[in-house]
């Protein structure tokens, strides 16, 4: 999860728009990916439980 803005990361549905895979984990990200809500770095992200 996003933690400026909120936006979730699903490794199941992954972000095919923004060019992340179905079933992409989260490690696999890359490291310059920025969030498609609030353009944050993946430094700015948290792992949760949904």
């Amino acid at each position: 999860m996003c933690l400026i803005c909120g936006w979730i990361y699903e490794e199941a549905k992954g972000y095919p728009e923004g060019g992340l895979p179905a079933g992409m984990s989260w490690d696999q990200v890359p490291e310059q990916w920025t969030c498609p809500e609030c353009g944050a770095g993946k430094q700015d992200f948290e792992m949760i439980q949904i």
